[in-house]
């Protein structure tokens, strides 16, 4: 039975940071043939003495890391102890304010859950059993060009664009759906690996996937099987309810549920590179309008560098661009 510490003993540890691991075995009988020290399932070292330190040189996973110790006797039996602590990212997000250049009318009747912009027109998917629909706008009017509405069971998610597909999410019942972009007609189905469906965006090969917690899911489309999986912290904490999701210039930017607040995340680290304030896009709205729920909904607009943001069952949507704060 081994025990096992990590140095120095802090609640939580930075991205790259160098902590030392001490191993200590209890034999209460036979010889140990070999004691082997993994980090997140890489063979690190491998010993025969009952008590050792070894010397991890960078911490390189966002979210919860292992450490796990396999010892084993000289007559097979073999014993293994996990010990899970916390990484947190190393670097501090830039803060970023934003500049309106733009408002159009936005449905209030829309509970926002995906947005994109694609070839000058507004895609959106939106929730809630029995109004769950793909709606294709003139996002200067609002007006309705196409529709397509899920079956009452189904409670819509996330969309994204990808090799001439719309592809939508679906909250709780693990099942995503594939459109034809020019008519928006159904071509398959899929199921989803985690226990709900949030954001969905994609990096021009992979879907991306939030799920209401701190990780995200790349998703192969021509299997759908899961290829790579990421989870999201800044210098401070874990972020926790990523939600609707956008990919620009090689970064994720996110919405986080219940605040007004878009991330910038790195995709090769989870590290939060960003962070823009909305709170004052709120103030713009008619406070009249009982059923205004929270933030949620990006497009990038890349001719013009700027991102449509809105809301669900917002009236308004917003053009904004961001810049660096002072």
């Amino acid at each position: 039975m081994s025990s096992i510490s990590v140095i120095p003993d802090q609640k939580d540890y930075k991205f790259g940071q160098a902590v030392d691991i001490t191993v200590k075995t209890k034999l209460p009988n036979g010889e140990i043939e070999k004691v082997q020290l993994f980090y997140e399932d890489n063979l690190m070292s491998t010993e025969k003495s009952l008590e050792f330190s070894f010397k991890i040189n960078s911490l390189n996973k966002i979210g919860t890391n292992q450490i796990k110790v396999v010892s084993t006797k000289t007559d097979g039996v073999s014993n293994s102890r996990v010990k899970n602590f916390s990484v947190l990212s190393d670097i501090e997000p830039q803060k970023y304010s934003y500049k309106i250049v733009g408002e159009y009318p936005h449905s209030t009747s829309f509970f926002t859950e995906g947005l994109i912009l694609c070839n000058g027109f507004l895609y959106e998917g939106t929730g809630q059993n029995g109004t769950s629909s793909i709606y294709k706008t003139d996002y200067k009017t609002g007006k309705i060009l196409q529709q397509h509405k899920l079956d009452d069971f189904y409670f819509g998610e996330g969309i994204t664009v990808l090799n001439n597909k719309v592809y939508q999410l679906t909250y709780k019942e693990k099942t995503g759906f594939v459109y034809n972009l020019p008519d928006l007609s159904p071509v398959d189905s899929f199921k989803i690996s985690s226990a709900e469906g949030w954001g969905l965006t994609n990096d021009g090969k992979s879907l991306i996937m939030s799920d209401g917690t701190n990780r995200l899911t790349w998703i192969n489309p021509e299997n759908y099987s899961v290829t790579k999986t990421l989870y999201v912290a800044s210098n401070k904490e874990h972020i926790n309810y990523v939600n609707e999701l956008e990919y620009i210039d090689g970064h994720i930017f996110a919405n986080v549920w219940m605040k007004n607040i878009i991330i910038e995340i790195d995709p090769k680290t989870g590290k939060v590179i960003s962070e823009t304030d909305l709170n004052g896009l709120t103030k713009k709205l008619n406070t009249n309008l009982s059923n205004i729920d929270v933030m949620n909904g990006i497009a990038y607009n890349n001719n013009k560098n700027t991102l449509l943001v809105t809301g669900k069952m917002w009236p308004k949507l917003f053009e904004i661009k961001l810049e660096k704060s002072e």
